[in-house]
């Protein structure tokens, strides 16, 4: 437990001055998370990062990431690069005599897409102003906080046991409504330009695919059979580990809230 929390003392030191300049620091700092989470994800199907899927599943992510306020040249280079790498990964199954094979190369595709996206929200959210930003990390934060107090006083029927033993319907219940103290507090300090019923209605939804994030996680290392997705950060497990509610929360949160 202690361990647990200095790690999690110390990552708040390094990430919160970050976040709260946000930028082009907190863009490099997207990126590294992102290879990182990367990395995690390419190793629990045994695919090393410094290979040739490796690296274009790295290259992916780096042109996936690209800032969108760019230009619309980002948009095309984004669709051509893909398209390319998917020719590229398909005839490598083919050099490596299927050692590598076609679910490998769709693995690596999905990979990119998932990270690429998730780490990219985090930056953009941020780029819309800090409010966006502290509104998705205070969801993600009480529903956890709520499935945990709910499911450990209350929980009695599992969510999902084949992924997440430990999961109840009663916590994922007590998230969402937990997760709804956020919208009825930050009104009060922030205009959102949006219905108060409606960003209720959006908070349910950001709470729900939050906890289905963490389930999606589950799911992976349940599947490749392993603890964490890494151990960059002791107690707490991998990037991943640590991110994944908010892969699913923050694109949400742009398409539902930010670009409306």
């Amino acid at each position: 437990m202690k361990v647990r929390t200095l790690t999690a003392i110390i990552a708040l030191i390094i990430f919160l001055p970050i976040l709260l300049k946000g930028g082009f620091s907190l863009i490099l700092f997207s990126y590294l998370l992102a290879f990182i989470g990367l990395k995690e994800l390419l190793n629990m199907n045994m695919i090393k990062f410094l290979s040739i899927p490796g690296i274009i599943s790295a290259l992916g992510v780096l042109i996936i990431m690209l800032p969108q306020d760019a230009g619309t040249w980002v948009n095309d280079l984004q669709l051509k690069s893909l398209i390319a790498m998917s020719f590229i990964l398909l005839s490598y199954t083919v050099l490596s005599k299927n050692r590598f094979s076609f679910m490998d190369a769709a693995f690596c595709l999905m990979s990119i897409a998932y990270v690429g996206i998730g780490f990219m929200y985090l930056y953009e959210t941020r780029s819309e102003g800090i409010h966006y930003i502290l509104f998705a990390f205070l969801v993600v934060w009480l529903t956890d906080t709520g499935a945990y107090i709910f499911g450990r006083l209350m929980g009695k029927h599992k969510l999902w046991p084949v992924i997440s033993p430990n999961k109840t319907i009663e916590g994922f219940i007590g998230g969402l409504i937990c997760s709804l103290i956020v919208p009825l507090i930050m009104i009060m300090f922030v205009d959102f330009d949006i219905a108060t019923w409606l960003l209720l209605i959006l908070t349910v939804i950001l709470s729900m695919f939050g906890q289905l994030g963490d389930l999606v996680e589950s799911g992976f290392k349940r599947h490749f059979g392993v603890k964490d997705s890494g151990r960059i950060l002791p107690g707490h497990g991998g990037i991943l580990d640590r991110f994944d509610s908010f892969m699913f929360v923050l694109p949400l949160l742009n398409i539902f809230l930010i670009q409306m």
